[in-house]
């Protein structure tokens, strides 16, 4: 029997900064600096970004980072500004594993860098935003043999402490199998019900962003919990009107997309400036972050 089309008529967008990828030398867009990211957050902000989720880099080389400083001072440097906007901070580093060749794949390579679960989260105990990701589950990518690695137990011990700092975490689903394993954290009690998820398609090798596997995706989240999704490159405008099509909210931003259109380099605020009139042009209407922040029950915490 066909589902009925439910858009969804109030819409909050999402920024992803700048994110962890190798698009450094891509674009000049892309944020390195604590100061660049939080400027192009808060001016993504201004263009109607509700949440913006932030990774950090290091300012001289561009290269991913996990250096508490820097996330407290984009922290800082966003909630001091004059505009308002919801802070989503990754999770997602420290559980990355590289091997060697098939013959031969210990010991593990260079780029490794798998860690404990309270030092995954030591920034969002710092820094204590509103939303941090959890990457809910293990996944190939395709980048050499690189392995995203999140165990079950990885993911309890670091749902139970974001939930100690009354953190709401933002399930980052990249196949059908990690929302079977969300509903199975929801249901224990590690994280509070109704949940938060993203839904990461296009990324090699998740699921793939055609929109019946879309749709699968969409189908098993549970009616409610509130979602968002999104896809990388030349499909992410595509799928700002999919998902609200389909009832979930949406994101764009330099971390998935690089460019506004052919020959166009993009930035963060025209992606969100973009987002904002295919969500109204639907008929939809786009929250503002107060308005998220009493949908979603977050809570507005000062860094410790």
């Amino acid at each position: 029997m066909p589902m009925p089309l439910t858009m969804n008529q109030e819409v909050f967008i999402t920024c992803a900064v700048t994110g962890s990828g190798a698009t450094q030398g891509r674009s000049p867009h892309v944020p390195r600096s604590p100061e660049q990211i939080a400027d192009s957050a808060i001016a993504a902000a201004r263009a109607g970004a509700a949440i913006v989720h932030c990774h950090v880099r290091d300012p001289d080389t561009g290269a991913p980072s996990r250096d508490g400083a820097l996330y407290r001072e984009v922290t800082e440097r966003i909630r001091e500004a004059d505009t308002d906007v919801v802070l989503n901070l990754t999770a997602g580093m420290g559980g990355d594993l590289v091997f060697g060749a098939p013959d031969t794949p210990l010991p593990l390579r260079p780029g490794t860098d798998m860690i404990g679960a309270e030092a995954r989260v030591a920034h969002i105990d710092a820094c204590r935003p509103e939303i941090c990701t959890l990457d809910c589950g293990t996944m190939n990518f395709a980048e050499a043999d690189y392995v995203m690695t999140n165990t079950p137990g990885m993911l309890r011990a670091m749902a139970a402490r974001m939930r100690d700092f009354g953190v709401r975490p933002e399930i980052e689903a990249f196949d059908t199998g990690h929302l079977w394993l969300a509903r199975s954290l929801v249901e224990e009690g590690v994280i509070r019900d109704p949940a938060l998820v993203q839904l990461c398609m296009g990324i090699p090798w998740g699921a793939p962003d055609d929109l019946t596997t879309f749709l699968a995706m969409v189908n098993n989240v549970p009616a409610d919990w509130t979602w968002s999704a999104f896809s990388i490159g030349r499909h992410q405008m595509p799928y700002v009107a999919a998902s609200v099509l389909a009832g979930g909210n949406v994101r764009v931003g330099l971390e998935d997309n690089l460019w506004l259109g052919k020959g166009r380099l993009a930035t963060n605020e025209a992606l969100v400036a973009r987002a904002v009139t295919i969500v109204e042009s639907l008929g939809a209407r786009v929250l503002g972050p107060d308005e998220v922040r009493t949908r979603l029950n977050l809570t507005r915490q000062a860094p410790v």
